[in-house]
């Protein structure tokens, strides 16, 4: 077990596990590789730095926690749960630790498909735990096609009476998992109701009837996961205290995800923030 599982390798999450890590805490970085950070052209105003790009900024940020010999796990986180600690889940594996650091950016869009946002709250959901209970016995889709829609899928096929897999065009994961359900690729047009939603339009004209879309594009983002665990999440980003403290006690956010400057500096001083506070709870416990 670990004292710390930081979710995100950006600069919010390396930050803090640097701080962690040389206060002598037990912790380890959970990533899929993924960062804006790699993303940005050219960075220009960060103090003491020359003109570097994003992606060589963010290698330097993992040479920093290897040297520090930070375990670095790079796998799919799909969920958080807690028991007598926290339960990270991954594709391949799952991890435990006293307290975790959400620490993975901004949450994406949704599919720019007409009838989505009309009916969010009214249908379409983002999150099978929060909202699976609502379906029960009824008939749901799932739209995405990786392995975050596949661990949806398997969520709600327990409450539901079928669960479709619907990528909207692209090619599903090879995944053994994806067999147990429906899958359909067709592109998807509209989704249509009248309170709430009924039926999905594709664009080859044919419909499907449904009571119920999850929306599970790429990877679990930042809000994905916090609101898995009950965490309150404002329009898309997670609340947080001045010491970065979720509402969900032993939780954490830093970086993009808790909204205001989207800037490299902020990241890195939330990620700091966020490790001391939990050196401190440590410490004291």
């Amino acid at each position: 077990m670990y004292d710390v599982i930081v979710i995100g390798s950006g600069p919010a999450g390396i930050s803090a596990s640097i701080y962690l890590k040389r206060a002598q805490k037990n912790v380890c970085i959970i990533t899929d590789g993924n960062s804006a950070l790699k993303k940005t052209n050219k960075i220009e105003n960060y103090y003491g730095v020359e003109p570097i790009s994003g992606e060589e900024l963010y290698n330097i940020g993992i040479k920093q926690a290897k040297n520090l010999e930070i375990p670095i796990e790079k796998d799919e986180v799909t969920n958080i749960s807690f028991e007598k600690n926290f339960i990270v889940r991954t594709v391949n594996s799952e991890y435990e630790a006293r307290y975790v650091i959400i620490a993975t950016g901004t949450n994406r869009a949704a599919p720019k498909v007409k009838g989505i946002k009309e009916f969010e709250g009214k249908g379409i959901s983002y999150c099978a735990i929060c909202d699976g209970f609502f379906y029960k016995d009824k008939n749901v889709a799932v739209v995405g096609s990786g392995n975050y829609a596949i661990h949806e899928a398997e969520i709600l096929k327990l409450i539901t009476n079928s669960v479709t897999i619907l990528t909207n065009g692209q090619k599903m994961i090879e995944n053994r998992a994806a067999s147990d359900f429906e899958v359909d690729e067709t592109p998807i047009r509209e989704f249509r109701g009248d309170n709430v939603i009924k039926e999905v339009e594709f664009e080859n004209n044919s419909t499907r009837e449904i009571d119920g879309v999850f929306i599970a594009i790429g990877t679990a983002s930042s809000v994905d996961l916090a609101r898995k665990i009950g965490a309150v999440i404002k329009g898309n980003n997670i609340v947080t205290n001045e010491n970065m403290q979720t509402t969900v006690r032993g939780l954490y956010a830093c970086g993009d995800c808790t909204g205001g400057l989207l800037q490299v500096n902020k990241a890195v001083y939330e990620g700091a923030i966020a490790a001391l506070d939990i050196i401190k709870n440590i410490n004291l416990s």
